[in-house]
């Protein structure tokens, strides 16, 4: 077995602002981290500095300032993290990139700003794409201390020399989804009671924790679809893109209740809204990234509303879905800068159809080739985003996924589930191969694919 999976469901599933998890809410993180790295610095070092560096490496280069790295990374050193980032609050960062914020590292105080942070080389040599690294200079711009940080996808962030953090051992051990499976078909539990027993025993949080956590995220999603829908106007930057949920709701509404196409054009609608709110740079829940953000909370959505499924159905599938999501970044990747659009899009729609599935009350065999249906239908998928904003072609792609989980579920739980060929397992292997060859052209840089051939034209 390799190292089995210890991540919690609460770092899967973040609370925080769009437009990206690796490029706003990891370099938030980051910076976040490296002010209060440098607040425990000795006060020998801290009296000699005198300023911040910031500089950004791969597609943080490329494509930081559509995904408002820039105005992240400032946050986090003023001492701002994700969790606890007000609405709007990056917006009004940006609009005033000369402006200097005092920042306080206990007793001494430095003056930083949007000046501070440079975009570098986007082809490298660190071990991942999206890399920064934060540097405390004093007057001469000699380097007093520095850290390299990797933004891995998902809001995760690592960075050199790290020491991973201990957690408990998990209660019921496995690193892909054929250990899984053997969980249950052995034990005769079902996921929702290994994905909880699993998270009681590595964060030490009791049951009914982390079961009012879960039905708060879910809340969350559900917030940022109503916010979407409520919402009209052209959304930030230079594309112009006119919202559209409001509309595709409204019509979806003109619709009658027999009509076939409701439910669809409800479910458009739903992802459509959670990822303009993203794209506006509005509070999301990575799932399993910002840029995916609408495919889950349109599923959760029509299955409260259109399905009538109860609640704690929903959170029963939730975690059918954290389950995926976990399988997918231990054997491959949810970042758009390491495999491509594949890795969000594509396993947020595998998580949406498990979750579905699962909430409707079939097997455990059904769920994952459900899943493995939704994620084999997006492998090789780009990520390509137009001037770097997560808006072309990321939005209509969120509905695109939300609708292909939908019909991944009714073609798993409509025919044998023995006679499906391809495990998840081997869709996420091929997922992370495509990934290793793709170019990085086409991994969030803007530097191929759609990015270019719009502008073209």
């Amino acid at each position: 077995m390799k190292q089995p999976i210890t991540t919690s469901l609460f770092s899967l599933f973040k609370v925080g602002p769009g437009p990206s998890s690796s490029h706003t809410i990891g370099p938030m993180r980051a910076g976040f981290l490296f002010f209060n790295a440098c607040r425990g610095l000795p006060e020998d070092v801290l009296r000699q500095a005198a300023s911040m560096r910031v500089q950004l490496f791969g597609s943080l280069s490329a494509t930081g300032v559509g995904h408002g790295t820039d105005a992240a990374v400032l946050a986090g050193l003023l001492g701002t993290a994700p969790e606890d980032c007000p609405p709007e609050y990056l917006l009004r960062l940006a609009r005033v990139p000369h402006e200097k914020y005092e920042l306080d590292l206990g007793g001494k105080r430095l003056g930083v700003s949007l000046d501070d942070i440079r975009h570098d080389a986007v082809i490298h040599k660190f071990p991942y794409s999206n890399t920064l690294v934060a540097s405390l200079l004093d007057p001469a711009g000699k380097t007093l201390f520095s850290r390299e940080y990797y933004s891995v996808g998902g809001g995760f962030v690592t960075w050199k020399g790290a020491v991973p953090e201990a957690v408990g051992a998990p209660a019921h051990a496995y690193s892909n989804m054929n250990e899984l499976h053997a969980l249950v078909r052995e034990h005769g539990l079902n996921i929702y009671e290994i994905m909880l027993d699993n998270e009681t025993a590595i964060t030490g949080a009791p049951r009914s924790a982390i079961i009012h956590q879960l039905n708060e995220l879910i809340e969350r999603m559900l917030g940022s679809v109503r916010r979407g829908l409520d919402s009209e106007g052209v959304l930030p930057g230079t594309l112009k893109v006119q919202r559209k949920a409001r509309m595709l709701w409204q019509r979806a509404e003109e619709l009658s209740f027999t009509d076939p196409e409701r439910l669809l054009a409800r479910l458009n609608a739903c992802a459509f809204a959670a990822a303009e709110e993203n794209a506006a740079g509005g509070v999301i829940v990575t799932a399993p990234t910002c840029g995916a953000a609408g495919v889950i909370p349109a599923i959760i959505h029509a299955m409260r509303y259109d399905l009538r499924i109860g609640d704690r159905a929903i959170r029963e599938g939730f975690l059918a879905a954290a389950a995926v999501g976990f399988i997918a970044k231990n054997n491959a990747s949810i970042a758009g800068a390491e495999v491509g659009c594949q890795g969000e899009i594509g396993v947020a729609s595998a998580m949406a159809a498990a979750m579905l599935t699962d909430a409707r009350g079939n097997r455990f065999r059904y769920t994952e080739n459900a899943a493995e249906v939704a994620l084999e239908h997006h492998l090789g998928i780009t990520c390509d985003p137009v001037q770097g904003y997560v808006q072309i072609p990321c939005i209509e792609r969120n509905a695109m996924g939300a609708v292909k989980a939908y019909n991944a579920s009714i073609i798993a739980t409509g025919t044998d589930p023995y006679s499906h060929r391809v495990s998840l397992d081997a869709a996420i292997a091929a997922m992370a191969e495509t990934g290793r060859e793709m170019s990085c052209k086409f991994k969030e840089t803007s530097l191929g694919g759609l990015a270019v051939s719009m502008v073209e034209c």
